[in-house]
């Protein structure tokens, strides 16, 4: 699987953003889509991830409420939408994929190149 995220720039706090993650080389059926994120400096963070066969979602704290996941399996596109955006959400991010559900990164195979978002104060 190829995995393509887009949807990346330069914002305003408290301003949104919508990343995209388009998937090829296989149909989404049965697997989970996570996103991630990495500053500089720090390890990689586990966001948000949907399973694709029944849609259930799981969200870290860190962006509970104000980030939402969503799949469009049409397009094979994964979405994450972000809210209210903080400086300390500026970071590349990533989307990957798994067989499980969860945020764990050691468990994540395929990852897309990363899409740089930066929240200006």
């Amino acid at each position: 699987v190829q995995l393509q995220a887009s949807g990346g720039g330069l914002v305003q706090a408290g301003g949104s953003l919508r990343l995209s993650c388009a998937a090829s080389g296989r149909t989404m059926r049965n697997y989970v889509l996570g996103w991630f994120r990495q500053a500089p400096g720090k390890e990689r963070e586990g966001l948000s991830c949907i399973d694709i066969s029944d849609g259930n979602t799981y969200y870290a704290a860190s962006v509970r409420g104000r980030f939402t996941i969503s799949a469009d399996k049409a397009k094979n596109t994964v979405y994450l939408t972000m809210n209210s955006l903080k400086p300390v959400d500026t970071a590349v991010y990533y989307c990957a994929t798994t067989p499980l559900i969860g945020l764990d990164v050691t468990l994540y195979k395929h990852w897309g190149q990363g899409t740089q978002v930066t929240v200006s104060s």
